[in-house]
């Protein structure tokens, strides 16, 4: 395996989607390699999504059913039962990049993956939050309950997410979005296992990504960022945070 595996990160919706989307759009040269992972979920497919492209929608019960002798890892998400195929994985990596944009618990296992570990990695986190930001909001005279502010920042992200996606929410969308955004703040302490952060306040929500004929703002940002990462170049708003950052 002499090919280059590329994760990306971070809790959802903070834009890791519609930055994908935007490497695709304007930098096709940069991916014309590369094979998205794609992996075996649970939940129902949103709109937009299609099987085999941005997961293989299957049952709890089915995912359930796949063996690990078979070289499926298997874990919950957010309620969800997701599983990487790792024989699949080791074998598109024989020839070819793989790209996987997702959940950070998905990225911690493909970066501890001992059957991957000899292969290149370029491990990226998207953060909703600066370095900077979490270190003001951690001083005391502060005052600011940081796991709860991670929380009501996503929580209104996931809100306006879904609204664009579906108009009218039900009780079902509320609660799953009320168990993603209280599961970021717990993801954020993965940051740190991952090669490089990039914060970006521009969520999927944002229409900076894909109203104007370029992404501006954060969302230009993180896209350039990102670029620059996959160029081998450290950009001057990438980051790197350690373990005692939460």
């Amino acid at each position: 395996m002499k090919h280059k595996l590329i994760i990306l990160s971070g809790p959802s919706g903070v834009g890791k989607s519609p930055l994908y989307k935007a490497l695709k759009r304007f930098y096709p040269e940069l991916i014309k390699t590369f094979v998205p992972l794609v992996l075996y979920n649970s939940r129902n497919p949103r709109p937009g999504e299609e099987e085999g492209v941005d997961y293989f929608f299957r049952t709890k019960e089915q995912i359930q059913s796949l063996k690990p002798e078979n070289q499926f890892i298997k874990m919950e998400v957010r309620g969800d039962i997701q599983a990487i195929d790792i024989k699949r994985l080791q074998e598109i990596l024989k020839t070819k990049d793989v790209f996987f944009e997702g959940n950070p618990f998905v990225g911690r296992v493909l970066l501890d993956q001992p059957d991957i570990g000899t292969i290149d990695k370029l491990s990226i986190f998207m953060s909703p939050l600066s370095e900077r930001e979490i270190s003001e909001f951690k001083e005391p005279d502060k005052h600011i309950d940081l796991q709860n502010l991670v929380t009501e920042i996503m929580r209104r992200k996931l809100l306006r997410r879904t609204r664009k996606q579906k108009d009218i929410l039900s009780l079902k969308d509320l609660e799953n979005i009320e168990r993603r955004a209280s599961s970021a703040y717990g993801e954020l302490t993965f940051a740190s296992l991952f090669q490089y952060v990039i914060p970006n306040h521009d969520g999927e929500d944002s229409e900076n990504w894909d109203s104007y004929q370029y992404p501006i703002g954060e969302a230009r940002k993180s896209l350039l960022s990102f670029v620059d990462l996959l160029k081998g170049k450290r950009g001057d708003f990438i980051e790197k945070w350690g373990s005692g950052m939460l």
